[in-house]
């Protein structure tokens, strides 16, 4: 079964994207994605300056 997320809270750091959202248990999830073709970066975090702190050194490779 498919899982559908509703993102909220979203800012664009440079290519990356951050995201806040539940997940499946009802706790707060936050996620970077790199929004660049090709690169497909993509990773949760359990908290939200972590994965600021990951959009802002994310470098692409693509």
């Amino acid at each position: 079964m498919a899982v559908y997320r509703n993102f909220r809270d979203r800012i664009r750091i440079g290519p990356v994207q951050v995201a806040t959202y539940y997940d499946g248990r009802g706790r707060n999830k936050h996620t970077a994605a790199c929004t660049a073709p090709g690169c497909g970066f993509s990773a949760d975090y359990p908290d939200r300056s972590a994965a600021e702190l990951a959009a802002r050194t994310h470098r692409c490779k693509a």
